[in-house]
């Protein structure tokens, strides 16, 4: 593990694949039972495939995406508490007109079939008015891709 200004090789990977925005080089880098608790759901998008449905939407949704920053240390997971290896890549973006600032907290899988991957993705997301502007919009694109129901109206 690096010093805390260096960008572990996973986290790097995931950087990249995002910039590029690469959905197939971000799913070879996901471990099968990864999991992604996002700012604006309590419970975590569980398994591959869901973590995937939501990276494609969150790619289509941000605007003018781009990472300002990254550390790498260690940090406990949600799921048990046991501390990994982690990195924690800072952006910003744009969401139907309103500025996000926002950071990725990625636990890196250490050892068995998931060595090198990532198995644990933390977003965190600011201010109030963006995590609303960002759950619309993902919302909308979860259920145009047939990964959420749409709402029940009123």
């Amino acid at each position: 593990m690096g010093d805390d200004t260096t960008m572990t090789a996973p986290a790097a990977r995931f950087r990249a694949a995002v910039e590029d925005r690469d959905l197939a080089a971000l799913e070879e880098l996901l471990t099968e039972d990864v999991r992604l608790y996002s700012p604006v759901k309590f419970r975590p998008f569980e398994g591959k495939p869901a973590v995937v449905g939501l990276l494609r939407v969150l790619l289509r949704t941000f605007e003018d995406f781009r990472y300002v920053g990254e550390f790498a240390g260690s940090a406990e997971t949600s799921a048990d508490g046991t501390a990994t290896p982690s990195s924690v890549l800072i952006f910003r973006a744009t969401v139907n007109g309103k500025e996000v600032h926002g950071m990725d907290l990625l636990h890196h899988a250490e050892d068995g079939a998931g060595a090198g991957r990532i198995d644990e993705i933390n977003v965190m997301v600011r201010p109030q008015s963006a995590v609303q502007a960002l759950g619309e919009a993902v919302l909308a694109g979860l259920v145009a891709d047939g990964l959420a129901p749409a709402p029940a109206r009123a």
